[in-house]
């Protein structure tokens, strides 16, 4: 019933940075947009954002490295995040406040 009243539900998942959970963003889409449902990750869990995964993997490949200009550091992120040259570690893992966690 609620489906057909209703219409599908969005869900959009999280993080807890600051702008993510702005009042009065988060009143409008309440009052607005009643189909999106917004779920926050737990405070300090970067196993869950599989993102923390493609930054630590890309900041392998940055490290250490000396770059003559700021566009050669600008030609290898581009070319690890939008040409497909990054290869993620799935099995890497992440600290976490001290703790370690493995991120599968």
């Amino acid at each position: 019933e609620d489906f057909e009243q209703d219409g599908p539900k969005i869900l959009i998942i999280l993080d807890n940075a600051s702008i993510h959970k702005k009042a009065e963003i988060l009143e409008k889409i309440a009052k607005e947009m009643p189909n999106i449902v917004l779920e926050f990750l737990p405070p300090y869990s970067p196993d869950y954002n599989l993102i923390e995964l493609v930054w630590h993997s890309a900041k392998e490949f940055i490290a250490n490295r000396l770059f003559e200009s700021i566009e050669d550091l600008e030609a290898l992120v581009h070319n690890l995040l939008n040409e497909g040259q990054l290869v993620i570690k799935w099995d890497r893992k992440i600290k976490n406040k001290g703790n370690t966690i493995n991120a599968i």
